[in-house]
């Protein structure tokens, strides 16, 4: 179901925090093949296009991320 998060969560507001396959596997210490990922990419791709505010990642400490996600959020109109 490709609008799963809209329906168990409601969010306010979507933030999506994207990184690349190597990032991905490098951080969740993961064996998986370059097809799952893929997979995984192809059913998070409804939430990626209906986000409030997107975040590549991997070039972002935590901290970073964080900065950006703050410092976007006043500019997210209201549902």
């Amino acid at each position: 179901m490709p609008d799963m998060w809209r329906r168990l969560a409601k969010p306010e507001v979507l933030v999506f925090l994207d990184a690349s396959y190597p990032m991905c596997s490098r951080r969740k210490q993961l064996d998986w093949l370059p097809q799952e990922y893929d997979e995984q990419q192809r059913r998070l791709a409804h939430a990626r296009a209906n986000c409030d505010i997107y975040v590549f990642t991997d070039d972002n400490s935590a901290e970073a991320v964080l900065q950006i996600v703050l410092k976007a959020l006043p500019q997210v109109p209201p549902r």
